[in-house]
């Protein structure tokens, strides 16, 4: 489910809209605020930032917007990566509406903790929250839907979480409420949105063209053509992504 064998760019475009626009925004929020510091994007940040004191005076869509927002470069990668590696599975298997749905309803009930727990003062960006809502789905899948999800990726799954869980813990400059409550909301929001969903296919795209004659062709020669991933490197790839996914953990800095 997690290892991505998608053509090209633009296929995982088509095929994952949701998730695509998501990182875009992450990309382009980060350029105009971070990078470019546009005055413009001093604007944005102060307006969406999550602001406890200023929910507190009735700003309540701050609840959504630090959902769009990062720290750093290293911070919105790290969020776009991992929204990539595992959300094309559940996007597939929601569809589009109910998997921003439940995405966006996770990191609100993470931020909402945040403003319940933490005191007036206290402010926090980033799309943390809303990722481990992903890993909420997963573990209510791995718990009670298991038809839905491999023996492999269960492995995988709760391995990371684990991860990143003891990570959340360990290092400084996180929002522990946001990761905790937005995996729990994940875990919560899972049963209203898997009814009637089907588990996860690669095989489950359009794997032919239409000519002008709108006839369907197959490549007759597909099978026989030579694995784009060596078995070598597919053994270890579950060690691979997690290697990879600590390492840029451990780079960033919120």
């Amino acid at each position: 489910m997690f290892i991505r064998n998608e053509r090209s760019l633009k296929e995982f475009i088509q095929l994952y809209p949701v998730i695509s626009t998501l990182i875009i925004i992450h990309l382009i929020l980060w350029l105009i605020i971070n990078f470019l510091q546009l005055p413009i994007g001093r604007e944005i940040y102060q307006w969406g930032v999550g602001s406890n004191f200023m929910i507190y005076l009735g700003d309540y869509w701050r609840f959504v917007t630090p959902i769009f927002l990062h720290g750093d470069l290293m911070h919105a990668l790290f969020n776009s990566f991992s929204l990539a590696l595992f959300g094309p599975a559940l996007e597939q298997m929601l569809g589009k509406v109910k998997f921003l749905l439940a995405y966006l309803g996770a990191g609100i009930i993470g931020n909402i903790a945040t403003y319940m727990f933490e005191d007036l003062n206290y402010f926090h960006l980033g799309a943390s929250g809303a990722v481990f809502g992903l890993f909420g789905i997963y573990a209510f899948m791995v718990s009670f839907r298991k038809h839905l999800i491999d023996q492999g990726s269960s492995q995988i799954v709760m391995t990371i979480l684990i991860i990143g869980l003891a990570m959340t813990f360990l290092r400084s400059n996180i929002n522990i409420y946001a990761h905790i409550f937005g995996f729990i909301g994940g875990f919560a929001i899972a049963p209203l949105v898997l009814i009637n969903v089907q588990s996860y296919s690669p095989w489950r795209r359009r794997r032919y063209r239409y000519d002008d004659d709108d006839s369907i062709q197959f490549d007759p020669n597909r099978w026989n053509k030579k694995r784009r991933i060596p078995s070598q490197l597919k053994k270890n790839i579950i060690w691979i992504v997690l290697g990879i996914l600590v390492l840029l953990g451990l780079l960033s800095r919120f």
